[in-house]
């Protein structure tokens, strides 16, 4: 192949890949990343629509054991109580596309809403993979906090004790917990940042 043809090549892939939208990468202290989602019961949520109050955001999977650890011992459900006590939004993001043994029609999130005692506000559905990929939301369960500025303040895991067994909660120290006491109490997230655990989100495959 000719040189300057090789070169051509080159900068038309280069051109082409500058010109692609990419998002940005979700930033501690930076505004959260904007979204439009619709809920268990059809309604469209906007980050927006909670401008001026705390938003958590919970990827969950009703087939992550990890997540189950967390339902089944209600401690996700004692945690989402108490936000919402304190004013929290809460909404919990399910991540699968249809194709995906994890997808759930919002019937059956209604049903598995009930069926879990759920304090969340809405369960959003992410068929699209849109809301995780904003987000880079990695696993279930995934805990992300928006302050009522709408900065992000803090991502990561919901613990520091990365297992399954329901006995590694005695004694764990809640992320999530934490951070919502510093933002009440009007100090800055002492750990803003944690690697989150749990079963990968299952995202749809990119077009």
């Amino acid at each position: 192949m000719p040189v300057t043809l090789t070169r051509r090549l080159i900068l038309a892939v280069a051109l082409a890949a500058a010109a692609a939208p990419a998002l940005a990468a979700p930033q501690i202290n930076a505004p959260a990343p904007a979204f439009t989602a619709t809920d268990e019961t059809g309604r469209t949520r906007s980050l927006s629509d909670f401008r001026g109050k705390t938003v958590v955001l919970e990827w969950t999977s009703d087939a992550c054991p990890y997540s189950h650890k967390h339902y089944d011992s209600q401690n996700m459900q004692r945690l989402q109580a108490a936000a919402r006590k304190q004013g929290v939004v809460w909404l919990t993001v399910m991540t699968a596309p249809p194709t995906s043994a994890e997808f759930m029609t919002p019937a059956e999130v209604r049903r598995w809403k009930a069926k879990e005692h759920s304090h969340a506000n809405a369960v959003l559905i992410d068929s699209d993979g849109q809301l995780a990929r904003a987000y880079e939301a990695k696993t279930t369960p995934h805990m992300f906090i928006v302050d009522p500025a709408g900065r992000l303040v803090y991502m990561g895991g919901i613990d520091d004790r990365p297992y399954v067994d329901p006995e590694s909660l005695k004694g764990a120290h809640n992320y999530v917990a934490a951070a919502l006491a510093d933002l009440k109490a009007h100090r800055p997230v002492a750990q803003p940042v944690t690697r989150p655990y749990g079963c990968s989100v299952k995202y749809p495959p990119a077009g």
